[in-house]
């Protein structure tokens, strides 16, 4: 349990991803600190939490830390680097992201809806699952680190073209259904970037 001060300076500083003010506090005899949805501004909040109590586990529940990260950077948010100083720290223990496509194809049915799910449970590796109806999923793909969504991506079509379901295109088309872009900003190869986010 964060203890808070609700004086409106630090309500204004927190919004500004300063942090606390100094208001965050640790609890005497505590074994765990369990932190429960969290806004990017609550975020600073929790890394004083975890300099203040170095000693005692920060579990995180349900924080989407991956759409909390797309806001780092932002205006009134903490700056980039606090991912590689402190976000990356955060080992995902159990996880699951789901995610949907679609694939146009030259040949019925001309679209291909498929979707899967990124999935963890510590220590075990991180499976590409995709789906195959009826609530049921299949393995794709083991990785010990974490593989970027472009990577995850790629995976669930390469075992949809091994079955046969969707065809080999040339790589000029396969350039232009992707982009150059298939990564976002913390999981790409940047100067002084922490990798541990990803295992």
């Amino acid at each position: 349990m964060l203890l808070f001060s609700q004086q409106p300076e630090q309500i204004f500083l927190s919004l500004l991803g300063n942090g606390s003010g100094g208001s965050v506090r640790a609890i005497d005899n505590v074994d765990m600190y369990i932190c429960i949805v969290a806004s990017a501004q609550e975020l600073p909040d929790i890394e004083e939490l975890s300099k203040l109590d170095p000693d005692t586990p920060i579990v995180f529940y349900n924080m989407k830390l991956d759409v909390l990260r797309g806001d780092l950077g932002a205006p009134a948010f903490p700056p980039k680097e606090f991912q590689d100083r402190f976000l990356s720290r955060v080992k995902p223990v159990y996880f699951l992201r789901t995610r949907q496509y679609s694939r146009s194809t030259a040949k019925p049915p001309f679209l291909v809806n498929f979707q899967g799910c990124l999935f963890r449970s510590y220590p075990g590796q991180f499976q590409t699952l995709l789906d195959t109806g009826n609530g049921r999923y299949r393995r794709v793909k083991g990785n010990d680190q974490r593989p970027p969504l472009g990577l995850f991506k790629e995976q669930l079509v390469q075992d949809l073209k091994d079955q046969g379901v969707v065809e080999e295109e040339s790589k000029t088309l396969a350039f232009l259904r992707t982009g150059y872009k298939t990564t976002t900003w913390w999981e790409e190869d940047r100067e002084d970037a922490s990798d541990d986010w990803c295992t």
